[in-house]
């Protein structure tokens, strides 16, 4: 991914070009619903009834069952689980929108979009050469690793896995003769320069394409085969301009779906391990890739789980599990694998969601478990996990000699930062209590050295990660924050009672005239008061719409109806912008335009009967209180009310 903002220009541009139908459609059966809208069921919360609507003119979807809804880049951001600026750079690929980049420090433009493509362009040729050579007879030696691992011919073709002839440009001049420069090629990371030019990185060797989110290949794995081959054991694409190994998870793109709907992700070691839970109905594996599991893949699961409140807490359901979802480490038995749990652990303090291991007594992984015992095997070692908490606590007393006391303080100095670092404090004194019966110690004595710890911690800075306030999203002119603060937001149900009348009639009025501005006749719009609306939280809106100070624009022609809707979107704050989204996606009762047109006529007038009946009322009240003999207030009164009566009675014989 290209690093920097992308420009604002571009990204409306992207908005603008984007086919809001097309890219739901993909995901959503739709089917038309009203004038300018269409329906489908929810792809974001299990429904037997359609509540899923979408604008397409206005470029707006929105579910009145859940109440999600945004543009075409937030729909993609979230049915992808992808970043702001992931989302942007999928759909500019899509509609041909040449991206810039502004250098958030210096200010510097450049242009690589283009260069990111022909990257893509060229991995996929690879990925499809790499394929093809793996029926060649060169590939025995390959296949007969997979078969000795329990993979067949159809799990090497879903997980993509391929052969990399032994030649030093076999896929060098396939690329070549595909248009490819040798600078594209260096660049893709494919190839390697040597003193006499390029070469094949990747030679006599198993590869598996490594994927993001989105399911481009960025990158490669490779398995040494050969005895003559005396280079490392698993040999990576290096850092390129599309593939950062710490920003990349294998399998995630299989497991991404299942990730989100079971809230749980099991993180196994290398490419084998990941194959082997899939085939065993662990579809949620994925793996680092040539690095530890650390703070940037944290980041990926969060987003992937629905993890995004670190400051929530840990919330259980009554059987234990998290209802923020499980993060399930798998680790090798040895000293190595013990010392990945304890950095895991670290990172750990990053999750909302409830946090596992599971290691297998004998050492052995999923893909050795699943060879010698089965596919059973490796379902049971995901369930039954350990609490990372335990698993990090006892390894770290196992190095010490519990049958003296000088082990046991030794232990319980250990010990006690780890339990002070867990970060649901309700169950950190649980973890003491059993904490002093593993070191055979006092439970008092274990209490206040934890206690000691946590104090010893706070000191030393350790919570300042929590209480720095949040980053400003930066959406309008880039790549959004990673977290933002959780803001309770409206929803029409919540605000409008579907009883109220006037509340309808105020519902609508806005839905039109942020749906088909167009439509509406531009005096009358221009004669609503700034204090129209009786539900406050439709006058709200009403208080957005104005604040934009372009609606008279789109009502007259000159602003699209959808540019208006953003212009209202962009200053609307976070709790009114939900509303905003869900109020321009109401289904409202015409059958065509001409209908739609008197309906927006009939509506603004009975908004405007409204006002002015409430105005006559508070005047007429305000009279009553108002002394005869103070004669110029009196008449001052008297002198509106009959102006308002003029009004409402000219407002009613217009509509005769």
């Amino acid at each position: 991914m290209a690093q920097g903002l992308i420009r604002r220009s571009d990204v409306d541009l992207v908005r603008e070009r984007s086919r809001l139908d097309e890219v739901v459609s993909e995901h959503v059966t739709l089917r038309t619903a009203g004038i300018g809208s269409m329906k489908g069921l929810c792809p974001f919360h299990d429904e037997k009834t359609p509540s899923f609507n979408i604008r397409p003119q206005l470029g707006h979807w929105h579910c009145f069952g859940c109440g999600e809804g945004g543009d075409v880049i937030s729909f993609v951001q979230k049915i992808n689980h992808l970043s702001f600026v992931e989302a942007v750079e999928m759909l500019a690929a899509r509609y041909g929108v040449q991206l810039q980049y502004e250098d958030a420090g210096e200010g510097r433009e450049r242009t690589d979009f283009g260069t990111r493509r022909r990257l893509l362009d060229a991995h996929a040729i690879a990925e499809e050469y790499y394929s093809e050579q793996l029926d060649g007879q060169a590939a025995e030696v390959g296949r007969r690793f997979l078969t000795e691992r329990g993979f067949d011919q159809d799990a090497a073709a879903h997980f993509g896995v391929g052969f990399a002839p032994e030649g030093w440009d076999s896929l060098t001049g396939v690329l070549r003769k595909r248009g490819f420069t040798e600078a594209e090629l260096v660049a893709s990371g494919l190839v390697s320069q040597g003193q006499r030019g390029v070469y094949d990185r990747f030679r006599g060797r198993l590869v598996w394409p490594i994927r993001d989110i989105t399911g481009s290949t960025i990158g490669f794995g490779a398995r040494r085969l050969l005895e003559s081959d005396k280079g490392p054991k698993y040999l990576n694409t290096p850092e390129t301009a599309i593939y950062h190994k710490s920003n990349v998870l294998y399998g995630l793109d299989i497991a991404r779906k299942d990730i989100s709907t079971q809230h749980r992700v099991v993180v196994v070691e290398g490419y084998t391990d990941v194959m082997a839970a899939h085939l065993a109905g662990v579809t949620t594996a994925v793996a680092s890739c040539g690095t530890a599991f650390g703070a940037e893949h944290v980041k990926i699961v969060r987003r992937v789980m629905g993890d995004s409140n670190p400051s929530a807490g840990l919330r259980l359901n009554t059987d234990g599990r998290g209802l923020s979802g499980e993060v399930i480490f798998t680790f090798d038995g040895d000293a190595a694998g013990q010392k990945a749990a304890l950095r895991a652990f670290e990172e750990d303090q990053r999750f909302v969601a409830q946090t596992y291991v599971a290691v297998e007594p004998g050492g052995m992984d999923p893909c050795d478990l699943r060879i010698t015992q089965g596919d059973q095997a490796v379902r049971e070692l995901i369930e039954t996990r350990r609490p990372l908490f335990e698993f990090a606590i006892r390894t770290a007393i196992s190095q010490v000699d519990l049958d003296t006391v000088e082990g046991q303080v030794t232990a319980l100095r250990m010990a006690a930062p780890v339990v002070a670092r867990i970060r649901d404090r309700a169950m950190r004194p649980e973890y003491a209590r059993r904490l002093s019966g593993w070191l055979g110690m006092d439970e008092g004595t274990v209490l206040r050295a934890v206690h000691d710890a946590a104090r010893a911690e706070g000191r030393g800075g350790h919570r300042a990660e929590e209480a720095r306030p949040a980053a400003s999203t930066g959406e309008p002119g880039g790549a959004p924050a990673e977290e933002s603060p959780v803001i309770p937001m409206a929803r029409l149900a919540d605000v409008v009672n579907p009883r109220d009348p006037v509340g309808q009639v105020e519902t609508q009025s806005l839905a039109a005239m942020l749906q088909s501005p167009q439509l509406l006749e531009p005096e009358k719009v221009a004669s609503l008061p700034d204090d129209s609306f009786h539900v406050p939280a439709l006058q709200g809106v009403w208080d957005v719409m104005l604040a934009a100070g372009t609606l008279l624009d789109a009502v007259e022609g000159r602003l699209h109806a959808a540019r208006y809707l953003e212009q209202v979107l962009e200053i609307a704050g976070e709790t009114v912008r939900p509303l905003i989204v869900e109020i321009a996606n109401l289904d409202l009762p015409a059958r065509d335009e001409e209908g739609l047109r008197r309906l927006g006529h009939s509506l603004l007038d009975r908004l405007t009967e409204l006002s002015i009946t409430r105005e006559y009322s508070v005047l007429k009240q305000r009279l009553q209180r108002t002394d005869p003999a103070d004669g110029e207030r009196y008449q001052e009164i008297m002198s509106r009310l009959v102006q308002v009566q003029g009004r409402r009675r000219a407002l009613r014989s217009s509509e005769d």
